[in-house]
């Protein structure tokens, strides 16, 4: 092979490298917190304060490559009120959704969302509910 294909056959291994995790393992890149969802799953509508019936979104996105069990513990007032978990598998990029509603409404004050990835801390986000003005 001349030079130039050698360097083309190598710039289009390492792009593919690139798409396809690079062989990096599964770990959670990003924490979305919001009111409404995207059809792809990520958070349309970004924010940290909630009025006490709307539904609290949050979208763990993912890179690398592998499986895991990815979960979410929200809390209010040091009181564990929901632990989700989901099975994950991704071989570049995903997004996980995960929801929390309270059909009689939630009680204002702060919240925790804590992501974790196969039981270890991946990250946190705060939230709030506050009775509408």
């Amino acid at each position: 092979m001349r030079k130039f294909e050698v360097r083309l056959t190598l710039m289009i291994l390492f792009a593919c490298l690139a798409r396809c995790g690079s062989g990096q393992p599964l770990r959670v890149s990003t924490i979305q917190l919001g009111r409404s969802l995207n059809p792809d799953n990520t958070v349309a509508s970004f924010t940290t304060v909630f009025t006490p019936t709307e539904t609290v979104y949050l979208s763990a996105l993912t890179t690398g490559v592998g499986s895991a069990k990815l979960g979410v513990r929200w809390t209010y007032a040091g009181q564990v009120i929901g632990n989700p978990e989901k099975q994950v598998a991704s071989r570049t990029e995903a997004v996980t959704e995960f929801h929390l509603q309270s059909p009689g409404g939630f009680p204002t004050g702060d919240y925790t969302a804590e992501v974790f990835l196969n039981g270890q801390p991946a990250g946190t986000r705060t939230f709030k509910v506050e009775t509408p003005r």
